[in-house]
C-alpha cells in the first residue's frame, strides 16, 4: 500500500515537472499605466485562462519610442516576443528588420481586420484604434462643446491645455486645425493649421501638461483641452464626471496601435497564439468594453453602451491620416511649432 502511494506521489511529481517544463512565457511590451492595467484585465488574464500552458509577462514602457529603443538594443538576442506600439514607430522597426510580418499564417483573424488596420510597409497590424477628442471640465463648460472651434472661444482664454508636438496629440491637432482653417493637403502644406493654432497660443496655460492633460482639466485647473478618447473615457469615470468628453461634429483622426511579432522571438508559436487571440473578436470586444479603444476586427460585436463611447460608428467622420507620410515631415512640423506657435504664448 505504501509502495503504491509512493508510486502515485512520484508520478504526480513527474507530471508536475513535465507541465512546468512545457509551460511557455510570452513577454509583451506595451504602454505602462492605465493601458497596462486594463489590457491585463481584459485580454491577458482571459488568454492565460484559456491557454494555461502559456504565461504572459507585461513589460510596460511609457511610450513607443522607448519600446523601439529597447528592441533595437536586443536585436541580436531578443528577450521580448510581442510589441504593441504606434504605427509610425512600428514602421521604423519594420524597416530595421526588428519585426516579422503578421499575416494569415500567423493569425487567421488578419483577414477580418478593417483595411486601415493593415498599413503598407508595416510588419504588424492594427490592434486598437483611438481618436483625438475635446475634453473639458464639466463645472466650467456647461454645454457639451460640439466643435473644435470651442477652443478659440474667448471665454476660455487662459484656461486651455494643449499637448504640443512632437507629442502625437499635437500632430493630430495640427492636421485637424488645418482642415478647420480651409487647408487642403496636409502632407504638403500645413500653413493654415499652424497659423490657426498660433491664434490660440496666447490662451494656452501649458503645452506640456504634467502628469498628463486629463488630471488638470478634471480638477478644474483648466477648462478645455484635447486628449485621446480611450484614456479620456476612463478619466471621465474615475473623476465622477468632472471630465467631459466630446467628439466634435467636424470629426477627428485615428491613431493606430499595432501589434508586432519580434523577429526570432524566443516564445515562438506561443507568441503567435497570443497575437491571434489579441486580434480575435473576443479579445477586441473585451478591451473595447474595458477601455473604449475602437476595435480593428470587423467581426467584433460590442455592447451598444461601450461602442457609443468610441468612434467606431463614426468612421466616415475621420480624417484619413497617413501616419507614414507624417513621419517624413514630423521634424518640419515640430520646427513650425517652435518658430510660429510657442513664441506667441503669454
Amino acid at each position: 500500500m505504501m509502495f503504491a502511494r509512493l508510486s502515485m506521489a512520484v508520478s504526480a511529481l513527474t507530471i508536475a515537472a513535465i507541465s512546468s517544463a512545457s509551460a511557455e512565457t510570452v513577454t509583451l511590451t506595451a504602454y505602462s499605466g492605465i493601458f497596462q492595467e486594463h489590457y491585463t484585465k481584459a485580454v491577458i488574464e482571459p488568454f492565460m485562462k484559456k491557454y494555461p500552458d502559456i504565461t504572459v509577462q507585461f513589460y510596460g514602457m511609457p511610450n513607443s519610442a522607448q519600446m523601439l529603443g529597447t528592441l533595437r538594443a536586443q536585436k541580436s538576442s531578443p528577450q521580448i516576443d510581442v510589441a504593441i506600439l504606434d504605427v509610425s514607430v512600428a514602421k521604423a522597426g519594420a524597416d530595421e528588420g526588428i519585426f516579422d510580418k503578421i499575416d494569415e499564417s500567423v493569425s487567421p483573424n488578419v483577414k477580418d481586420l478593417y483595411p486601415n488596420a493593415r498599413v503598407e510597409g508595416v510588419a504588424g497590424v492594427g490592434v486598437t484604434f483611438d481618436n483625438l477628442v475635446l475634453i473639458y471640465n464639466t463645472d466650467q463648460v456647461k454645454e457639451v462643446p460640439k466643435s473644435w472651434n470651442a477652443l478659440w472661444d474667448k471665454q476660455y482664454e487662459g484656461k486651455l491645455i494643449i499637448p504640443s508636438v512632437p507629442d502625437i496629440q499635437g500632430t493630430t491637432f495640427t492636421i485637424i486645425s488645418n482642415k478647420l482653417a480651409g487647408g487642403t493637403d496636409y502632407k504638403t502644406d500645413l500653413t493654415a493649421g499652424i497659423a490657426k493654432i498660433g491664434e490660440l497660443a496666447p490662451g494656452v496655460q501649458t503645452w506640456e501638461p504634467k502628469p498628463d492633460v486629463y488630471a488638470p482639466i478634471a480638477n478644474g485647473q483648466a477648462a478645455l483641452g484635447i486628449g485621446w478618447n480611450a484614456r479620456a473615457q476612463i478619466y471621465s469615470q474615475t473623476s465622477g464626471g468632472k471630465l467631459g468628453v466630446s467628439l466634435p461634429d467636424e470629426g477627428s483622426g485615428f491613431q493606430i496601435n499595432t501589434i508586432n511579432l519580434v523577429k526570432n522571438a524566443p516564445a515562438g508559436d506561443a507568441a503567435k497564439r497570443f497575437i491571434d487571440y489579441a486580434l480575435s473578436p473576443e479579445a477586441q470586444a473585451a478591451f473595447t468594453s474595458e477601455m473604449f479603444y475602437a476595435p480593428t476586427n470587423s467581426k467584433t460585436v460590442v455592447a451598444k453602451e461601450a461602442i457609443e463611447r468610441t468612434a467606431a460608428d463614426d468612421m466616415d467622420r475621420m480624417i484619413d491620416i497617413d501616419w507614414l507620410a507624417i513621419a517624413k515631415i514630423r521634424d518640419n512640423i515640430t520646427e513650425q511649432w517652435r518658430r510660429r506657435i510657442i513664441p506667441l504664448s503669454r
